[in-house]
């Protein structure tokens, strides 16, 4: 018998419980039962008889109560029919590919945004990331060119350390959105995935690369990629850090420009939708609603298997039955 199997028992019937009530009155009744049939002797004083020697068989005698009662209760026992489970799941996801296209350009270390636009639009890209389990997502990181930071990946913890990575200068300055767009549309072509989407985010306008933005987004629309787009900074000017001649850096106020018609043309025409975010807390809410419009299926089906476990106590219950009438017409045969 496999007893590690008893630590997660659960019972079908615990009902059954209830005659265990009865062990009290067993021993009871069969103690009355017992004076009963003993023969009964009038004396003037016992003084005489407490020396005697008790016979190892009247010492023993409660053993067959025992086992009657140990019998009763493994018999109750299995009657609640005790039984482990073992629980099996199916998961059946339909995953979403999703590349993540940042501007890494020198303004996104403009300060509108806290700490500023760069470190902001990472942190609320690693918390996007956690929530999607069962998506591989990829990043894609443009200034005045394109690199693909990570390819689509159901390891989010590389993803998340290669976000960590990104900064401002890993590229030559400028903005090529077209770029950023047609790189990560190379990414996620050949996917197989029933729904992919690119969340491209910016701060600026369009002002270099080998690729137009019309063009890239005509490219996404081919392929049927989803296209979210997020303008990053505030309205007006925005605090910039300027480096200057003596090495020092100084905090510039400077117009905060982006192409907000592109944006909008580029994610209406591919099914998506622009968003523009002022602050910090506007770029997370932005993440937390593009989670919502692209949730993923997943269907978890049950299986739960049950294993018996009543019969070593039915067999229990007939071994301790069987020894007490060995028992009791063999060796206590002579006592009442």
């Amino acid at each position: 018998m496999d007893f590690s199997a008893w630590k997660n028992i659960e019972f079908a019937h615990p009902v059954f419980f209830w005659l265990l009530l009865l062990i009290p009155v067993m021993i009871y009744w069969r103690t009355v039962r017992r004076k009963k049939a003993q023969g009964v002797m009038m004396v003037s004083s016992v003084e005489g008889l407490k020396g005697l020697p008790v016979s190892w068989k009247v010492r023993f005698r409660p053993v067959l109560l025992a086992l009657r009662v140990l019998a009763y209760a493994a018999l109750v026992t299995a009657l609640a029919r005790p039984q482990t489970s073992n629980t099996s799941e199916n998961i059946d996801s339909e995953g979403i590919d999703i590349v993540m296209a940042v501007d890494i350009s020198g303004s996104m270390l403009a300060e509108d945004l806290q700490p500023n636009r760069m470190e902001a639009a990472k942190k609320v890209a690693m918390d996007f990331v956690d929530k999607r389990i069962s998506d591989r997502i990829g990043l894609v990181v443009f200034s005045g060119e394109s690199f693909t930071q990570c390819p689509i990946t159901t390891d989010h913890t590389v993803l998340k350390n290669q976000i960590i990575q990104v900064k401002s200068g890993m590229l030559q300055d400028g903005t090529a959105i077209g770029m950023g767009l047609a790189t990560s549309v190379d990414r996620l072509r050949n996917s197989h995935a029933k729904s992919k989407v690119i969340i491209l985010l910016t701060d600026g306008v369009n002002n270099t690369g080998l690729v137009d933005p019309l063009t890239a987004l005509e490219i996404a629309k081919a392929f049927k990629i989803r296209v979210y787009t997020i303008g990053v900074g505030t309205i007006g000017k925005a605090p910039f850090p300027m480096p200057m001649a003596d090495g020092s850096v100084q905090m510039v106020m400077q117009d905060v420009q982006i192409d907000e018609p592109l944006m909008k043309k580029i994610s209406k025409e591919t099914g998506g939708k622009y968003f523009r975010a002022t602050n910090t807390a506007d770029l997370k809410n932005i993440y937390s609603e593009i989670d919502q419009l692209e949730k993923t299926k997943v269907e978890i089906t049950s299986y739960k298997r049950y294993a018996e476990h009543f019969f070593p106590l039915a067999m229990l219950a007939l071994a301790c039955i069987l020894l007490e009438v060995v028992l009791r017409y063999s060796v206590f045969r002579s006592l009442p």
